[in-house]
């Protein structure tokens, strides 16, 4: 279908930068015509996909030092990177996650004043705390992923990723020493789930086939595996795979990802992709002995299943089939008959949430699509009550389903950090917790700062969420800067909660922040996420368009103070919104942005995509794919805004020169006199665990944006 065209590389030449005109380091085209079901697509940037290439790697570090010597030139960003330092110190002791056992709690926590969390013990709920793992100590730049203990709370189970990287080692630590048995199991992926066996003698967990993020079998067959600690992981058996499980009909880059039931009586097999809906399968416990699971199917895409939990044979579950804002039913696992449930708690004109457990009850939101209600389920006598949190947007988890009725909820805001309440299921107890909250002392935001939630009519007259934070002596004639955010995809769904220290950090320069929440996410239902997906993805940056129109009408800003950015997925939006209207924006971030959909489906993650936003290998959703595509629609000679582009070199979900190369074709392209800058973090994937690497990507962004919004803080000296 593809035809490809050779070409040879040219040297590159780095020019000095001056206010008027930015001399970027050359970026010759060559152009590669493919032809797509007659439809002929001309990408001259071919040449910088291939990352091994030293051609390419120098272009990325040209551009890196570009970037380095214009950011470093703006007065107040290094400011701007101390007062986000200030904010998060404000916030003392922050805990990221709590597992009990017993009377022990396990934890990961980030004192006041360190960049990454380090995992500590706590023996009895107001124990003296014990550090168990400082990741430093494991390898330099290290990060905790995620971590588990064994039953026998003899072992302790972490993920290990550096550099921002997502592939992970997968160590085993006796917790009595301190110390690291031999077991080193990698590569495993930083959010695949592991798991002891009752006896602590095993793990179970899910294995790459590789680390190589460039490699082609990156993200794809992947295996289930079984661990018998002490024993050479060469050894493990497989519990499920594409190739040992033929019957199954995995795709290559589907992966499989095995848990047991809190009571041990069943094995559960998801196979994960980015699909919201679930596909599983089960056994019984007791076929882990066995040579080969039989696994026999539990879920299936068709019953539009996205959260379950189980309790004893009870199995209830969270659908949107027939019911676009979904509904609970229940079945009994030993015979599962999903088309048949009992119905437990109906749709409604709100949106059912993921449901969660403790040993002995299912917990579920209700939401409006900001506000959200916390309620109980009683599974015996299918009573419901609900949990007496404050108002607003509420989260939470399960200190350990297995064992007790515990729980942790948070009430958010996106100017109140987190609220945190301890709540017993059994007893319904709930009380503001004394342990395990932040110790610091944040000052009221909300004397100096407003939130107002609004809905605007999108292109075609759909009523779109959008918040609105902004400062209280706002003057409303459109001088004010905006930043304003989007997503839209997965159905994801962006509800308030504290916007973070660095963005807080933008507020205070008299800025407003805002977040519109797309089509494609999740706040109303799967059918907003439906809209905004394969054929409808346009209404993903039309919202986002309409959403910064209505900013611009209402006087919170103008077109020439307004900041666009997106991450992630969110590329799609911002890519096409500034594309599709360049005039509505000064200034456009672009993190980790996939801006070259055209392309995805031939990167390592790209098949995991399809899903979202369909294969090439279909005509019709070419078409789609095309009409995402935001490096195609870049018009040579189109007065663009200021861009700057992130990507982090180690990135294995959005290769790095997919923003590479939109940047490179907007600085070709371009005709303003604004600067399009290429930002490349070499010690970042997709994202960050340390806060220093977080928070100075933040300072270079927000300051670059500032600077062009003519913020007098942040200027380069002519």
């Amino acid at each position: 279908m593809i035809r490809k065209t050779a070409f040879a590389l040219l040297v590159f030449i780095t020019s000095q930068i001056s206010q008027a005109q930015y001399q970027y380091p050359s970026t010759p085209e060559h152009p590669v015509v493919d032809n797509y079901y007659g439809t002929k697509i001309t990408d001259s940037y071919r040449w910088l996909e291939d990352m091994k290439k030293p051609e390419v790697q120098k272009w990325f570090k040209d551009q890196s030092d570009f970037t380095n010597s214009v950011i470093k030139k703006i007065s107040g960003r290094n400011a701007l990177f101390n007062r986000m330092k200030e904010i998060s110190a404000l916030a003392g002791d922050d805990y990221t996650y709590v597992k009990q056992l017993g009377d022990n709690y396990y934890y990961t926590k980030k004192k006041k004043g360190e960049s990454i969390d380090k995992l500590y013990i706590r023996k009895g709920l107001n124990g003296t705390e014990v550090l168990l793992l400082d990741p430093n100590t494991y390898k330099k730049d290290a990060t905790i992923t995620s971590f588990n203990i064994s039953p026998d709370q003899k072992k302790l189970a972490v993920t290990l990723s550096q550099d921002g990287a997502e592939v992970c080692d997968l160590r085993i630590m006796d917790i009595e020493s301190k110390t690291f048995l031999p077991d080193n199991l990698n590569p495993v992926w930083s959010e695949f789930s592991f798991e002891f066996t009752p006896d602590s003698k095993a793990i179970t967990y899910t294995k790459m086939s590789t680390n190589d993020s460039k490699s082609d079998d990156f993200l794809k067959h992947m295996k289930s595996l079984l661990h018998v600690i002490g024993t050479n992981p060469e050894t493990d058996k497989i519990l499920a795979s594409k190739e040992n499980n033929p019957n199954l009909n995995l795709l290559a880059e589907q992966f499989p990802d095995v848990a047991f039931s809190d009571n041990y009586s069943y094995i559960i097999l998801e196979i994960g992709s980015t699909k919201s809906e679930i596909l599983a399968f089960y056994a019984p416990y007791s076929e882990l002995n066995n040579p080969k699971i039989n696994w026999k199917p539990l879920i299936k895409y068709e019953d539009e299943i996205t959260s379950y939990q189980i309790i004893g044979d009870q199995f209830f579950f969270l659908s949107h089939k027939n019911a676009p804002n979904y509904k609970i039913g229940l079945t009994d696992i030993k015979n599962p008959n999903i088309d048949n449930a009992k119905i437990i708690i109906p749709e409604s004109n709100k949106v059912l949430r993921r449901i969660q457990k403790s040993k002995n009850f299912i917990y579920y939101t209700l939401s409006d699509g900001i506000v959200q209600d916390k309620y109980q389920i009683n599974p015996k006598t299918f009573e419901t009550k609900v949990i007496a949190l404050p108002k607003g947007s509420n989260g939470g988890y399960a200190l350990n389903s297995r064992e007790n009725d515990n729980l942790l909820f948070f009430y958010n805001g996106w100017i109140a950090p987190s609220t945190t309440y301890s709540f017993n299921g059994s007893t319904g107890h709930l009380e503001k917790s004394k342990q395990f909250i932040a110790s610091g002392n944040y000052p009221d935001f909300s004397k100096q700062y407003s939130v107002k939630e609004v809905e605007i009519a999108s292109h075609d007259g759909v009523m779109v969420p959008l918040s609105i934070i902004y400062p209280k002596n706002i003057k409303m004639d459109g001088s004010t800067p905006c930043y304003i955010s989007g997503y839209g995809a997965y159905g994801s769904s962006r509800t308030p909660y504290y916007i973070g220290d660095d963005l807080m950090a933008l507020l205070e320069q008299n800025t407003v922040i805002a977040f519109a929440h797309v089509r494609g996410g999740g706040e109303k239902g799967a059918n907003w996420h439906k809209g905004g997906q394969k054929a409808t993805k346009p209404n993903t940056w039309k919202d986002f368009i309409a959403c910064s129109e209505y900013l611009i009408k209402e006087k919170y800003t103008s077109a020439d103070k307004l900041i666009g950015n997106g991450a992630s997925m969110g590329g799609i939006l911002i890519g096409r919104a500034i594309t599709e209207r360049p005039d509505l924006f000064k200034v456009a971030i672009i993190e980790v942005g996939c801006t070259n959909t055209l392309r995805m489906e031939t990167t390592p993650n790209g098949p995991n995509q399809i899903p979202e936003i369909g294969s090439l290998k279909n005509e019709e959703d070419f078409k789609n794919i095309l009409e995402m595509d935001s490096q195609s629609k870049v018009k040579k000679g189109q007065k663009y805004p200021a861009v700057l582009v992130h990507t982090g070199i180690n990135d294995a979900r959005v290769a790095s020169w997919e923003p590479g190369k939109f940047a490179a074709v907007l600085q070709n392209y371009n005709s303003s006199d604004r600067p399009i800058l290429l930002h490349v973090n070499y010690a970042n994937g997709h994202f960050s665990n340390d806060l220093d690497v977080t928070y100075n990507d933040s300072a270079d962004m927000f300051a670059f944006a500032l600077w062009q919004v003519g913020n007098s803080k942040f200027q380069i000296a002519k």
